[in-house]
């Protein structure tokens, strides 16, 4: 499930999440950005033991910041609330589930 999220209410969106978490920062304007939303739509379609958040850059500087988030996209994937690994730019959905399927073992 994808779910929007805000400064305001992330640390709760985690902790209410699945454990394995794919975060991604991303900004309207960033065309690989848009190119990502398609796959992660489909990686969640694919993926229902995973909750994906979306973090808007522009909207949420706080979260940015605090993920030293330098370009975008970026995703993290949180385990246990934990953050595991980072990735920047687009990936296919794929190459995603790829990577994903090994935090779930």
């Amino acid at each position: 499930m994808i779910k929007f999220v805000s400064d305001k209410n992330f640390n709760e969106m985690l902790s209410g999440a699945k454990p394995v978490v794919l975060v991604d920062f991303f900004a309207t304007w960033c065309g690989p950005c848009k190119m990502l939303g398609k796959e992660l739509e489909l990686l969640a379609e694919d993926m229902p033991e995973l909750d994906i958040l979306k973090i808007d850059t522009d909207q949420c500087p706080e979260l940015s910041q605090k993920f030293n988030i330098d370009a975008v996209p970026t995703m993290i994937v949180f385990k246990d609330r934990k953050a595991m690994a980072r990735t920047e730019g687009y990936l296919p959905a794929a190459t995603l589930k790829s990577k994903l399927e090994g935090f779930f073992r």
